[in-house]
């Protein structure tokens, strides 16, 4: 039986990856990938260029986002899919967090000037091109550049991550409002890559409940932030709470992401896809 190479998270320049929506289509095109999302973070601007790219390589496509949000005082990620990308309350609510972003990436920049690395914030706004789209990657890019570090992962380990010098914690939207967003625009809401959350059991339980109460549907057992005990453990959990099974490689750069795109296993024959329930809105070439 053939099963679907679905890819529905990747990034590209428009948020912190490093291709363009064309480019990133033509490689997952290249991968093997048959139904593909672009989910640049809190922002739809990709959207139009994504679709047609996709179409123009006869390969599936599906609107997509990554938004930030805010659970028990932790930054979480929400993929939407399916969605209508001209919705106006889910455009002002991405636009409201994209604000946000310029005032944390400034925090961040004084964080580490503190921390002995000065500049950071020119350099990672050098890297994104527009205040609003700043994020930590931008920031792990100009240090790697600057020679401070091997690479973005080891930026991440030292100084960006939780309880790490250059981290910034920031109140981002609450899941209810980022799944309404993307609810109300049509969509499917996700609960993007949970491993990385690092909750402790009883706090991981309480963000799938609460995601699960307030309208999410569908959970990413497979992605590049996944071992497989992990994947594991997220398919028994989707099925515990009832939710549809995601599958994205969380694609940034090459040579950069852990997972290529298309490189993810099948998901486990138990779960439903959650493109079975967006089988009316993939957009085909």
């Amino acid at each position: 039986m053939h099963l679907l190479d679905a890819d529905l998270h990747s990034h590209s320049d428009i948020s912190d990856g490093t291709l363009a929506p064309e480019a990133l289509a033509a490689r997952a095109r290249e991968r093997g990938v048959e139904l593909w999302s672009l989910t640049d973070h809190d922002s739809l601007a990709g959207q139009a260029r994504a679709r047609d790219a996709a179409a123009a390589l006869g390969i599936g496509y599906l609107s997509g986002v990554e938004v930030s949000a805010s659970f028990l005082g932790r930054s979480v990620h929400v993929v939407g899919l399916g969605f209508d990308p001209d919705d106006e309350a889910l455009l002002a609510g991405l636009r409201a967090i994209r604000d946000g972003r310029h005032e944390r990436a400034r925090r961040i920049g004084e964080a580490l000037a503190e921390a002995g690395l000065p500049g950071a914030y020119e350099g990672a706004l050098r890297m994104a091109g527009r205040s609003e789209l700043v994020a930590r990657t931008h920031f792990a890019r100009h240090l790697v550049e600057a020679g401070h570090f091997a690479d973005v992962h080891e930026v991440f380990r030292h100084v960006l991550a939780d309880g790490k010098p250059g981290h910034v914690p920031h109140a981002w939207a609450t899941l209810r409002e980022a799944v309404g967003w993307i609810r109300g625009a049509g969509g499917i809401a996700v609960l993007a890559h949970p491993a990385r959350y690092r909750y402790t059991p009883t706090e991981e339980f309480a963000l799938f409940t609460e995601f699960a109460g307030v309208g999410g549907r569908a959970v990413e057992v497979l992605s590049g932030s996944h071992d497989r005990a992990e994947q594991i453990a997220y398919a028994d959990m989707a099925i515990e709470f009832g939710l549809l099974a995601s599958r994205g490689s969380d694609f940034h750069a090459p040579g950069e992401s852990r997972t290529e795109l298309g490189a993810l296993p099948d998901l486990p024959g138990r779960l439903t896809p959650v493109w079975e329930a967006l089988a009316d809105r993939v957009r085909r070439g």
